[in-house]
């Protein structure tokens, strides 16, 4: 799994460390992310945004993402954001690095799981599920070139699963027959290590497994992006200094629909406001 930590923007003062981490993505995979930040990082403030009323970013030209993760991250910065997380690979692989020019906090990306797939397949055939502009992207090819040497990887675009995602259809018959046509070519291609390149994907880690069995092996970035975030946030003196319970704020430019998926997702009650 490669992530990514901004070059830009020098020390933060000290005072800043009580302000929130920033969380966007194109609607309520980033959850995902999420939650594994919330574990390894209690009493850290989170805000997290949901741009769901121009989402899906994974089907839209590069332009149109890159305006929309400025137009978010514009949004977390007025509200104190001192990091943002961008959990969303597509955003992060077509927008990263002109975030990391414009603005002057860290910015911490997620990239499919290549490496860590590849150092743990048998087969060496790694397969793997992303959106069609991820997987389109010169950053992802990039990705592939520098790690992917002396093993295979197969890539499926995966048009519709982040939908079935989004409206908590988890094991509905579409979900079953998406996963069967995107699973079915890479299981006979000889991958034994699926990547999830989408950070909506992990919600559907169970029923991936009944379907590819339990020898094959599912890689998640969620866990890995949050340890960056630790780092990051501890090597620019960032770090909370509260010792209590960090609050979660939610935003969106969805519609009010958004709060049903968020609290299912997030396994608790929330309120969801939304973006002016």
């Amino acid at each position: 799994m490669e992530t990514m930590e901004s070059d830009m923007g020098g020390t933060m003062k000290t005072s800043a460390n009580n302000n929130p981490l920033g969380i966007f993505d194109s609607g309520v995979g980033g959850v995902s992310v999420l939650r594994w930040v919330r574990r390894l990082l209690p009493r850290e403030d989170l805000i997290y945004v949901s741009d769901a009323g121009y989402a899906p970013y994974g089907n839209r030209s590069p332009h149109y993402v890159e305006e929309r993760a400025i137009r978010m991250s514009r949004f977390l910065l007025d509200q104190g954001a001192k990091a943002v997380v961008v959990a969303c690979n597509t955003a992060t692989v077509t927008s990263i690095a002109t975030l990391r020019s414009l603005f002057a906090v860290p910015f911490i990306g997620i990239e499919p799981g290549v490496k860590p797939a590849l150092a743990v397949t048998a087969s060496g055939v790694v397969g793997v599920l992303a959106t069609t502009e991820t997987l389109k992207s010169p950053s992802f090819h990039t990705l592939i070139n520098r790690f992917g040497k002396g093993v295979r990887v197969e890539v499926q675009g995966c048009p519709g699963l982040m939908e079935q995602v989004e409206s908590l259809a988890f094991t509905a018959p579409k979900t079953r027959d998406l996963l069967d046509r995107y699973l079915t070519p890479l299981l006979e291609k000889g991958a034994d290590t699926i990547v999830l390149g989408c950070t909506h994907y992990p919600f559907l880690a169970p029923l991936i497994r009944e379907m590819a069995g339990d020898e094959i092996r599912i890689i998640d970035t969620g866990e890995a992006v949050s340890r960056q975030v630790c780092r990051t946030l501890a090597t620019r003196n960032l770090l909370t200094c509260s010792r209590g319970p960090g609050a979660v704020t939610f935003w969106t430019s969805g519609s009010r629909g958004v709060e049903t998926v968020l609290s299912s997702l997030w396994e608790e009650a929330v309120t969801v406001k939304q973006i002016p």
